[in-house]
């Protein structure tokens, strides 16, 4: 770990420079081959901003060294029947290839947790690539771990379906 001094915000979606920032980051992502490795297409780069900003559940932390953004998490509440309680739904997690292993990501899961924890959420949840053993590493380090509810049950595995079929 780095002393990179690194300060968290969280997003206001209609703030010019915070906006920007997000979706540089979330370009880079996407770019990534553990995130497609494909850039946005341009309905999503027009839309992501305002449609964030109108989702109640929506919640976006920028981490920045200095006026830089260098690490992003997009998350969202959910809700635990089975605990009649909230849960936050990390769904991207980014810290820029620049600045990998010097502890941004690290900070980003602490602040998304605090904000959990503030709004009475009974878990975080997150998904990951099987393959991303960078990733991985950091939830471990973190506290995360997969999913079970017994050793006879198996580990939850998360599905999708595609609804649109141009993607």
């Amino acid at each position: 770990m780095s002393n990179v001094e690194i300060n968290i915000v969280k997003v206001n979606y209609r703030h010019p420079k915070q906006g920007a920032d997000l979706l540089e980051l979330m370009q880079h992502y996407a770019k990534d081959p553990m995130g497609g490795a494909r850039p946005l297409p341009d309905r999503v780069i027009e839309q992501l901003l305002p449609t964030l900003a109108s989702t109640p559940t929506a919640l976006s932390l920028l981490a920045y060294q200095g006026e830089r953004a260098v690490g992003l998490a997009n998350c969202f509440l959910a809700f635990s029947t089975f605990n009649c309680a909230p849960i936050l739904n990390i769904h991207d997690l980014v810290v820029h290839s620049s600045m990998r292993r010097q502890g941004i990501g690290q900070q980003l899961l602490a602040v998304a947790a605090q904000h959990a924890k503030a709004v009475g959420c009974c878990k975080i949840t997150l998904e990951v690539l099987s393959q991303n053993l960078t990733a991985r590493e950091a939830y471990v380090k973190a506290g995360f771990a997969p999913y079970q509810l017994r050793a006879d049950t198996g580990i939850a595995e998360f599905w999708q379906k595609r609804l649109d079929q141009g993607q």
